[in-house]
Parts: C-alpha cells; structure tokens; sequence
C-alpha cells in the first residue's frame, strides 16, 4: 500500500456529514501530512455547511468556516489518496464513476457494523449524535492509520 498522502470523506450532498467527517479528522494528532478533504456525489451547485451540522460544529469546538460543496472529481483523486464514504451505495458509485481501488466505508474500515447514519432533516440532537458517532469512528481510523507504514 503507498503512502497515503491525502483522505476524502464522501457523502451524498457534501454538506452535512463528509464536512462533518474532514473538520474532526483535521483536528487529529496524525503525526505526518495529510490533506484532508470534503465532497459530495450529487452536488449542483455549491452550498454552505448543513446549518444544523455547523451548529453541532461549532458546539464542538471547531469555528465557522465558510464551507461550500464541491463535487468528487477526478482531479481530487491524486496518487496516494484514500476515500471514505458513509454507505456501502455511496461506495459503490463512487468506485463505478471513477474506477480507484482505495474507496472504503468509512465504519467497514475501524471494524464497525453499521453505516453513519444520515441526519438530515433531523433534529439538532440527531445531528449532535451523527458527530458523536462519526468522533468515535474517526477515532479508530486515526489509530488505524497511525499503524500504516508509509
């Protein structure tokens, strides 16, 4: 496996849990360089952070930024970048659309059973609890990865 020189967390919109996911993995201790990315499939055009997602956010910790979709390009893909989906169907397009070997689910990856569930359309509390879980997952990936020689 080559060095991993860059991560993208993927979610259907880009605006809810992929920026979710890149804004904790940013705040990890991994102790080498790598870029970390948000993007979404189906994105029309860019739009701001899910504002229940920024409010869960910044409740954490992490101050506002001035977030805004992109789409997953092929330019994103660069030698040594590994990319994180929250469900098996988003796994699926993403490795349909642009035929990379490194596409995982990001629970499949730590060892865990169930995908990160979408939030959307929830309330403040079932956002909170989308960042609570995807935290601990980042968790285990950051320890994963702490392990990869490279």
């Amino acid at each position: 496996m080559k060095q991993i020189k860059r991560i993208i967390f993927v979610s259907t919109s880009g605006t809810c849990r992929a920026p979710m996911a890149a804004h904790i993995m940013s705040e990890a201790e991994l102790g080498k360089e790598i870029e970390i990315l948000a993007r979404g499939l189906v994105v029309l055009m860019p739009e701001p952070m899910n504002q229940k997602a920024e409010a869960v956010l910044i409740s954490n910790g992490f101050g506002g930024d001035e977030y805004r979709s992109k789409a997953l390009e092929s330019e994103d893909i660069i030698e040594g970048t590994f990319i994180f989906t929250m469900t098996q169907e988003q796994k699926e397009k993403v490795v349909e659309q642009f035929e990379y070997p490194h596409v995982f689910v990001l629970t499949d990856y730590v060892g865990d059973e169930l995908e990160i569930m979408d939030p959307y359309g929830g309330s403040v509390q079932s956002y909170g609890l989308c960042y609570e879980t995807m935290s601990n997952t980042i968790a285990r990936l950051v320890e994963i990865l702490k392990t990869h020689k490279g």
